[in-house]
């Protein structure tokens, strides 16, 4: 297929190379600044762009991986260029009526994952959630996600907000408690390394144990002896502070219900 990509962020650098790779060809890439467009751009032997007036008309569909907030800005224009191709936007939180009264074939084309530029991927595996304004567009969303990943899932607007909910609990959060605990670690000078088996086992268990099964530690015991001595190490951070009292309450009330439903 001939796609153009607004946005050479994260998401979009990763998804292009996966396309280009597959045997698409990527007219255009977009994005705000030149180096950006350019940098992608030279990764999948496209035209980088950074103003929107000069888009193509000549591909089949146009991928819209942008942040949330500017959606609705760039939409109507890019859906301007050519009324008979497909678009796409790649957020998980936003609806497929972003699109209407501005294409007549559009959808949502959401890679669940988490992307860095600077790590690769492989993205046979990330599953791809899609949802399409009809059939025909469905199928062509479907055989370009088959192209790159062996998992596609249709997924309507009300429950892909669920699961975007739940990928920020899972990944973004998680990765802000390694944050905190490398803040943690740094007041005792030791480096976050010494965490990584720690780490590599919790995210192993929960694909044998439900993550209530797999969880450890204080809180499930509600053990306030050990609980008040570590608040105390963390009286300077008061944010991880209450962090840590609320998780641990959390913790502490899943562990019950579950130990109450006979599970």
């Amino acid at each position: 297929m001939k796609i153009t990509l607004i946005g050479a962020g994260n998401l979009a650098t990763h998804l292009g190379k996966a396309l280009f790779g597959a045997g698409h060809h990527i007219i255009q890439v977009f994005s705000r600044t030149h180096e950006s467009a350019a940098a992608l751009a030279a990764r999948v032997k496209s035209e980088p762009i950074s103003d929107l007036s000069r888009l193509s008309p000549d591909a089949d569909i146009y991928i819209i991986a942008v942040k949330d907030s500017v959606l609705a800005q760039v939409i109507p224009q890019v859906c301007a260029v050519n009324p008979n191709a497909v678009f796409a936007h790649t957020a998980g939180s936003m609806p497929i009526s972003c699109f209407e009264r501005y294409a007549s074939h559009y959808g949502v084309f959401y890679p669940m994952q988490t992307f860095s530029k600077a790590r690769a991927v492989d993205f046979s595996v990330i599953p791809c959630f899609l949802e399409a304004s009809d059939l025909d567009t469905a199928q062509v969303l479907k055989t370009l996600a088959d192209s790159i990943t062996t998992t596609v899932y249709y997924l309507d607007s009300g429950k892909r907000r669920y699961l975007h909910l739940a990928a920020v609990f899972a990944c973004n959060f998680t990765n802000h408690c390694y944050a905190l605990a490398q803040q943690v670690l740094q007041q005792s000078d030791l480096p976050f390394e010494v965490l990584l088996p720690l780490i590599d086992e919790t995210a192993a268990k929960v694909h044998d144990l439900t993550p209530i099964q797999a969880q450890t530690g204080p809180a499930v015991r509600y053990d306030r002896n050990v609980m008040e001595a570590q608040t105390r190490l963390i009286a300077d951070m008061p944010l991880a502070r209450e962090l840590y009292e609320r998780l641990s309450l959390s913790i502490h009330t899943l562990a019950t219900a579950d130990m109450g439903s006979g599970c």
